[in-house]
């Protein structure tokens, strides 16, 4: 604790003994009065003060948790204010009933919302916009006790004696309801949280227990002003500066806690609890035959004005309710969906990490062979053979360096030696494979629409793969609409935020089972028209330049593939975990994609 708190607490305890010297030393009378009424104002100003700092230096709902009870103290010190000019100035007695009751009655209601708030738990801004909700609910109802219980007996029908039990009988439940939510707060919170609502508490309580002494004082006309019998008031009054001092030096914190869901559910029940209390309210008007028909007349008329708004304050609380579970229920249905997709591709990558390492081990042990074959064809080749042998072998030579060649293309496949990444236009890449397939196109009577966006930021990718995944998507499309004697192709391209969307559309027939076209060996072609590893490796290199690619059958018929690549300097579409471990970077060298339909 610092030594300016230490002085605060001091200054505080200081003024509270100099009211116990005043009260033995100064006899009763008007100098007694003043000292007490200065000594308390002066306390109230100073928990006033104490507690001002914490609504300054902290945020979010801890603020609003000192704001609110930094109000209920500002009612406090109003009402001792004004019982001060009446005594001091006026020099009257206070008059019975008092107008300002209603003022230090009411002190304690933000008081009730702030512990409502629950600062010290975890909440998001949704329960804080219905705290505040359910503090107006509160305010609202405790308001209307207070109009039905006391105020009658001071404007409907004038009875001093009614009206005093009434408000003491109100009060005392009024303070018990607020140590009970002091009590509960203390039991769920930890650490610095729990000293703050422990000395809460302990102030509450001996102000609580300074009502019940004053009124036994004043039942025996032992009480006056600035007697032995204030000390509890006044000890209550220095206690909330303790509190306030505290606040500024400890570090309040949320602790980690399952009690916003817990609140909530309470918080409901409770408003439940006060809607329903006011039908009971009106019966008990209705039937109570034993209060003056004034005091029946405002009565009732009061419970139904009242029931009109709070009947509107838990409509627009259901309102904000019913928004909340929509947008929750939008919030589900998206994280459902990217579930979902990311299933799919964690699926994906597994079985093309799978195919890298078998791939791997596969071309290791047939290097070795095809080292052989071709030796001993070279060999054969330069032997005393005839012309058209050696052709043969030279063929044989030939085809075995292919393989070779396509063996390196799969050890890359397996090692995933990364592509050469630089920024490309991708309506540059899509026109190019555009060229390349229209004779195709138009020899298989393919109707081509484009439809290239403008001005489209580039992408950071390698143009070769880029280019042969486009080709390889284009010829799919094209042998899709050969088997139905032709048909339209169409390509686009746009914008997605910070990314570039390309569509490959045709209407063909449409897939048989879209979310499998990407499984390695997945080919609905005849025997020897395609290994089915094609659009396996399109998800790689797609993949690897951290896009998403997505088949689906189009609703009026036909397929669309379409490809998300991220902009140039923005973040991939696709979260780490998602990456493919062993997605290969050349996946689609042009030795392994056969650029014919059929893969």
């Amino acid at each position: 604790m610092s030594e300016r708190s230490k002085l605060w607490i001091l200054a505080a305890g200081c003024f509270v003994f100099a009211q116990v010297c005043a009260s033995i030393l100064i006899p009763p009378g008007f100098a007694l009065t003043i000292f007490s009424d200065v000594a308390q104002c002066i306390l109230l100003l100073s928990a006033l003060a104490a507690l001002l700092p914490n609504v300054a230096h902290n945020h979010g709902r801890t603020r609003l948790f000192w704001g609110l009870m930094t109000l209920g103290i500002s009612f406090w010190l109003a009402y001792q204010l004004m019982w001060s000019y009446i005594e001091v100035v006026l020099r009257q007695e206070v008059p019975q009933p008092f107008v300002g009751d209603v003022v230090i009655f009411l002190h304690f209601v933000p008081m009730m919302a702030a512990l409502a708030l629950q600062p010290q738990a975890q909440q998001d801004d949704h329960e804080a916009r219905l705290g505040r909700l359910d503090f107006v609910l509160l305010l609202t109802w405790w308001v209307y006790l207070y109009l039905f219980a006391v105020m009658p007996w001071q404007y409907a029908q004038r009875d001093e004696l009614a009206y005093g039990r009434s408000l003491n009988a109100l009060y005392l439940t009024e303070k018990l309801v607020f140590l009970a939510g002091l009590v509960a707060v203390w039991m769920r919170s930890k650490r610095a949280w729990k000293t703050v609502y422990a000395h809460w508490f302990g102030a509450s309580l001996v102000y609580a227990l300074s009502s019940y002494v004053a009124n036994w004082a004043i039942l025996r006309n032992l009480y006056y002003t600035g007697s032995l019998y204030d000390l509890p008031v006044a000890a209550s009054m220095g206690w909330i500066s303790v509190v306030g001092v505290l606040g500024q030096d400890l570090r309040l914190e949320e602790e980690s806690s399952k009690a916003p869901g817990r609140h909530g559910v309470w918080i409901a029940r409770l408003s439940m609890v006060v809607i329903l209390s006011l039908p009971i309210f009106a019966a008990w008007s209705v039937f109570d035959s034993g209060v003056p028909v004034r005091v029946h007349n405002f009565r009732l008329i009061l419970t139904l004005v009242t029931m009109m708004i709070m009947g509107g304050i838990v409509f627009l609380r259901q309102h904000l309710l019913d928004h909340e579970l929509m947008r929750l229920l939008h919030t589900s249905e998206q994280s459902f969906g990217d579930l979902k997709r990311l299933q799919t591709q964690l699926i994906q990558s597994e079985k093309l990490a799978s195919l890298g390492q078998l791939v791997g081990g596969a071309a290791h042990e047939l290097n070795n062979p095809l080292a052989a074959m071709l030796g001993y064809s070279e060999l054969l080749a330069e032997s005393g053979l005839t012309e058209e042998q050696r052709t043969l072998a030279a063929k044989i030579a030939q085809q075995v360096r292919r393989t070779r060649i396509l063996i390196a293309s799969l050890l890359n496949f397996a090692r995933q030696v990364p592509g050469e990444k630089i920024p490309v236009d991708l309506n540059t890449i899509v026109q190019t494979a555009i060229k390349l397939h229209q004779p195709q196109f138009s020899s298989h009577h393919v109707e081509l629409q484009v439809n290239l966006t403008p001005n489209l930021p580039q992408i950071s990718g390698d143009p070769n793969q880029l280019l042969q995944v486009f080709l390889h998507v284009a010829s799919n499309a094209l042998h899709a609409l050969e088997e139905v004697g032709g048909g339209i192709f169409s390509i686009k391209t746009r914008r997605k935020e910070n990314a570039i969307v390309l569509e490959f559309s045709d209407n063909g027939p449409g897939a048989g089972e879209p979310d499998r076209v990407f499984d390695p060996f997945y080919t609905t072609r005849a025997v020897g028209q395609g290994p089915g590893l094609g659009l396996s490796a399109c998800y790689g290199i797609v993949q690897e330049h951290q896009g998403v690619i997505l088949c689906t059958n189009r609703v009026e018929g036909g397929t669309t593939v379409s490809i998300e690549l991220p902009a140039a300097g923005t973040r991939s579409l696709v979260a780490p975990k998602e990456m493919p471990g062993k997605v290969p970077s050349a996946a689609l060298e042009p030795a392994i994609v056969d650029p014919r339909p059929g893969t």
